[in-house]
């Protein structure tokens, strides 16, 4: 009988001392239990290692290493180097893995030993309670080695790698796209290997101000849109990409503008594409349009997010309140801003009434009742 293959669970680690416990806890509790896991303290200065040494002292399945700051993608390379398992798992250390997270994606590779690597859906926890998540309707819609060239086809701590199939050359973070090198690693190896998403949810994937996502948010949207202009001028199908780029740099009304344009004319040059690969190009191309809608939303300048629903003809593409509330963005901005935080206020209210406290589902998890 062929041996479980050996899970190398990687976890980087930087001042996590409010959610560490948890994360490791609930890897060391997987009903897969042939797993070692690399904990790196990226040289924390608060608790973290010595949380990581309580668990290793219990638990021979952990490995720490602590040293001085390197940052993210150093601390990943590392810990890939020094991985054992045939496959190879990423975790945070800000979120929760459910107990079959491991036992799932291993019996998928089980079934198709010839998948390079694989993500999975995710529940989200905001405000100490827990929404649950849904499989994304683009990943019906297109291929992923094409999405992959639009946006980061897998929440990045529910990626699994297999080492059997995905060379040591391949498998490696490059500094030069900081946050987001995630994004241009799956974009490498989706066009490399095949690749699957698991429509489970197996990970409770943790939102706060102190995560990586939210502190270096303007960052990864600049190295976002050069990773997507550098995949589009590789295809053919835009011969220049300042337009898009320069808006990650500064959002203006001139900047907005091209941004627009650009994506006007990166849709006409999609419709000429065979039928065979198009859909997939068109829902890359409309998430890319959604990219581009919540940068400038996120300027809180409702002139400049009217621009852009105007000139890219998309205003039937957000929800009938946001249309409301921006359509007198123009000639009234306050008025906007006003509409805008009045929708945010319904969704929070909805968002209670829908969601489940946090503390009650991840207890029952934990014992085992679900």
């Amino acid at each position: 009988m062929t041996a479980a293959p050996l899970v190398s669970v990687l976890l980087p680690v930087y001042n996590a001392e409010p959610y560490l416990a948890a994360a490791l806890g609930s890897i060391l509790r997987q009903d897969y239990d042939r797993l070692e896991v690399i904990a790196i303290d990226d040289g924390s200065t608060d608790n973290s290692l010595e949380i990581l040494e309580r668990y290793r002292r219990a638990d021979n399945r952990v490995s720490v290493i602590s040293r001085e700051n390197r940052g993210l993608v150093a601390t990943l390379n590392e810990g890939l180097r020094l991985a054992q398992g045939e496959l190879v798992a990423r975790m945070d250390a800000d979120d929760v893995a459910y107990p079959w997270r491991l036992s799932r994606q291993v019996a998928l590779f089980e079934r198709q030993p010839e998948l390079g690597f694989c993500g999975a859906c995710v529940d989200t926890l905001l405000h100490g309670r827990i929404a649950k998540g849904r499989l994304d309707p683009v990943f019906r819609l297109g291929r992923l080695d094409i999405l992959s060239m639009f946006f980061t086809i897998f929440m990045h701590p529910t990626v699994v790698y297999n080492r059997k199939v995905i060379g040591t050359d391949d498998l490696y973070y490059d500094p030069n796209y900081r946050h987001a090198e995630d994004f241009d690693l799956f974009r490498r190896l989706a066009g490399r290997f095949p690749a699957t998403m698991l429509p489970e949810n197996l990970l409770v994937y943790r939102i706060h101000a102190g995560s990586v996502t939210m502190r270096h948010a303007k960052e990864m949207r600049r190295t976002h849109l050069r990773i997507v202009a550098e995949n589009l001028e590789r295809e053919g199908l835009a011969e220049a990409t300042a337009d898009l780029r320069d808006i990650g740099e500064a959002v203006s009304f001139d900047t907005v503008a091209r941004a627009a344009d650009f994506i006007r004319a990166l849709e006409e040059r999609i419709s000429a594409l065979p039928a065979g690969t198009r859909p997939s190009f068109e829902a890359g191309a409309l998430n890319l349009f959604y990219f581009l809608y919540q940068l400038v939303s996120d300027e809180r300048e409702p002139p400049l997010t009217h621009e852009l629903l105007t000139r890219t003809a998309r205003w039937n593409f957000i929800r009938r309140r946001e249309q409301y509330a921006l359509r007198p963005g123009v000639w009234a901005p306050w008025l906007s801003l006003a509409s805008i935080a009045a929708g945010k206020r319904a969704d929070a209210v909805a968002y209670f009434f829908k969601t489940t406290p946090a503390e009650a589902v991840l207890a029952r998890y934990q014992r085992g009742l679900v």
